[in-house]
């Protein structure tokens, strides 16, 4: 019998392992235009995939690499991210899915008979591939599925959509899309899907105050800090106490984050700043002056 979902229960880890995202276009866009944080004019941006997937992956308990990502779409975005494989499928207006799911079943059969990795990340909702998911956990894989708020609550879901709850409870992990997720993977209305703009932060583009750097950087270390939960607090203090860097994950959370506030990529001061504010952080000593 599974469990009930409990929000970052049961942490484990799985170290030196890699995942491969199988990824329905038309669930995600579904997703991300559901969530209150998102807006019409908002863009969905692929490349961002890796360190967001990656990085819920890590707030709910598993260490493991995004090796890559398979997009299923029925139209090319024109975008060209690194480490991904798109698969063009029919729309599921045409033909109820049927072009989806047999493409995407196919590659999971795949990943699963060639022991191509540990870990598989579904972004779907299609309950057909339930079987193909509970046969991948007997060959020893792990499966874990991206959803809504709605799989916080099985019980109640399973009354309005069993299928859903069914292949939701089948899941290692259930990933939730939360705000910050969808603040991550979204292209603002004024930004551009391939990267953010690599002007300087400041007036006039010139160079940029190193306080006013700090300060920026400061601040999204510490609204990052204050989101996470102690349970992976703690982890993170254990793991910062043994290791000289920070986890990659951590790490491409944060950069992302910082490259949206400052609209540019950092300098490699700039990264090395941001790193050692957040082993300060973690750590609780007092950030160097």
């Amino acid at each position: 019998m599974k469990r009930e979902y409990h929000h970052h229960n049961h942490v484990s880890r799985h170290d030196g392992s890699d995942c491969i995202a199988l990824v329905d276009g038309r669930y995600l866009n579904w997703l991300l235009s559901a969530d209150a944080d998102a807006h019409a004019e908002d863009k969905l941006n692929r490349h961002a995939m890796h360190s967001v997937f990656g990085a819920l992956l890590q707030q709910w308990g598993v260490n493991t690499d995004i090796k890559r990502v398979y997009w299923y779409s029925d139209k090319h975005d024109g975008q060209y991210p690194n480490d991904q494989v798109v698969r063009t499928v029919l729309s599921p207006k045409l033909d109820g899915g049927a072009s989806m799911l047999r493409t995407l079943s196919s590659d999971l059969s795949q990943l699963v008979q060639n022991r191509a990795c540990q870990h598989i990340l579904l972004v779907t909702d299609d309950d057909r591939l339930t079987p193909l998911i509970d046969q991948a956990q007997l060959c020893g894989l792990s499966v874990h599925l991206i959803s809504d708020e709605s799989s916080r609550n099985l019980a109640k879901l399973s009354e309005t959509d069993p299928g859903w709850a069914r292949m939701l409870e089948q899941a290692d992990r259930r990933i939730i899309m939360h705000a910050q997720a969808v603040r991550d993977i979204l292209v603002p209305r004024h930004g551009s899907a391939d990267s953010a703009p690599l002007q300087s932060f400041g007036p006039d583009s010139e160079s940029p105050d190193p306080e006013l750097i700090r300060s920026k950087l400061n601040e999204v270390v510490q609204s990052w800090w204050d989101e996470e939960p102690e349970d992976l607090r703690m982890d993170l203090r254990e793991e910062l106490q043994d290791s000289r860097g920070i986890p990659q994950e951590v790490d491409r959370h944060l950069l992302l984050q910082v490259r949206k506030v400052l609209e540019r990529t950092l300098s490699f001061q700039e990264k090395k700043l941001l790193r050692e504010m957040v082993r300060a952080t973690v750590l609780e000593k007092a950030p160097e002056a």
